[in-house]
């Protein structure tokens, strides 16, 4: 069950450091998170645009409102919910949407424990480095589950355990020098920052924080939530998945999938790919983070509520009558073949899919199928394919 000090003791500190602590503008945030993005995390969990866009969305441990901000800009026909157990920080998260012209948003000082009190279903929950600060994962995990609505989607970031082991050994040596001082979080900050500067320059925690984490923690809110948290649970591939199992959802996927790719550590050796080819799918995300460690510091991923439609593209008569549309999340694409993808990585296409992409786009008052645009485009299916899969166009099924 949850524990009521737990909670007070994470609201004080983030009362005391709202977090995130970027900037409240006079205006929408700039660019974009895909996953916050309902057309494209659904395109990327289905293979297919939602049905409609007029949705609700529950930003679950809002925080300064960072990602509630983005999720009603990013989606102008949804109605968003915000909740967060810290007051301090529910402020600014309402004066940050406020500012920047974030109407169709309400807020609510609630845990994620008390989602039930919330009115209805939601169709997306965002819940993002909340759950391994709770007393109880399994209950917050479950009482989100419970608010999703059927082919609802469920977006969840938590610590892996294996990428901050220099995190978890500087936190306790934060709270070892602190003593009775421990849940004084201004004083947590200036000891955690004292032992950095008098450290050697040579020693491992030093060294890892200078490499990694420096530029991140120049704030003393990010340094706060990084080494004085009171409240921390850190996961590996198999606790994380009793977690997902718990929920009682369908896990759709990992949504930094590039990751979790065994290709890019040992596909160089046809015999170890053939090897790992009787492993499970768990298995195999085992041996990923046990072979990079250092890669492997959190854990972003989809769950579903059933049913979830999904669709492949495989069958050519299905393809040949979807209509595609430019994904809302890549830049720079009207201009060249070589553009900013959803994950802002460069994607470099070939001429025939950029002439695609473009006729797509012109494409979206006359809602053509690809069968009609490829009649009058030099491409293949193979190339539509291709975009869809790398997220860069979108496909309806009528």
């Amino acid at each position: 069950m949850s524990d009521p000090k737990v909670s007070a003791a994470v609201a004080s500190l983030y009362n005391t450091y709202p977090f995130p602590p970027e900037p409240i503008l006079d205006e929408p945030p700039p660019g974009y998170n895909w996953r916050w993005n309902w057309q494209a995390a659904c395109s990327f969990c289905t293979g297919q645009k939602p049905a409609t866009d007029n949705i609700r969305i529950l930003d679950a441990g809002c925080g300064s409102g960072v990602s509630t901000e983005y999720l009603v800009h990013l989606n102008p026909e949804a109605t968003v919910v915000g909740i967060d157990l810290s007051e301090g920080t529910l402020a600014v998260a309402k004066e940050r949407c406020k500012r920047s012209g974030a109407t169709r948003v309400e807020f609510h000082h609630l845990s994620l424990f008390d989602a039930d009190q919330l009115e209805g279903e939601f169709d997306l929950i965002n819940s993002v480095g909340v759950l391994h600060h709770t007393s109880d994962p399994i209950r917050g995990i479950q009482a989100l589950a419970n608010k999703l609505a059927p082919g609802g989607l469920l977006h969840i970031f938590v610590y892996g355990e294996l990428g901050r082991w220099e995190i978890r050994l500087m936190q306790e040596a934060i709270a070892l020098l602190q003593g009775d001082k421990r849940g004084d979080y201004v004083d947590g900050v200036k000891i955690g920052r004292e032992i950095f500067a008098t450290l050697p320059e040579t020693n491992a925690l030093r060294r890892r924080e200078k490499e990694r984490w420096e530029m991140e923690n120049t704030q003393d809110a990010c340094f706060a939530d990084m080494y004085v948290h009171p409240q921390e649970i850190d996961y590996n591939v198999n606790t994380l998945f009793e977690l997902i199992d718990a929920s009682g959802l369908e896990f759709l996927g990992f949504s930094n999938p590039h990751v979790w790719d065994l290709d890019r550590l040992i596909g160089k050796v046809s015999n170890l790919i053939e090897r790992s080819q009787h492993l499970s799918e768990r298995q195999r995300y085992r041996l990923i983070e046990v072979l990079d460690p250092q890669t492997i510091s959190h854990y972003e991923f989809f769950l579903a509520r059933p049913p979830i439609p999904k669709q492949t593209w495989q069958v050519d008569v299905d393809l040949l009558a979807a209509i595609p549309e430019p994904s809302p999340c890549i830049y720079g694409w009207k201009d060249s073949p070589n553009f900013f993808d959803y994950n802002y990585q460069l994607a470099k296409i070939g001429d025939a899919a950029w002439k695609f992409l473009l006729a797509c786009d012109e494409n979206q008052t006359k809602q053509q199928t690809v069968a009609q645009i490829l009649q009058s485009v030099d491409a293949s299916l193979e190339d539509v394919r291709s975009l869809q899969k790398q997220q860069v166009i979108l496909l309806n099924k009528i």
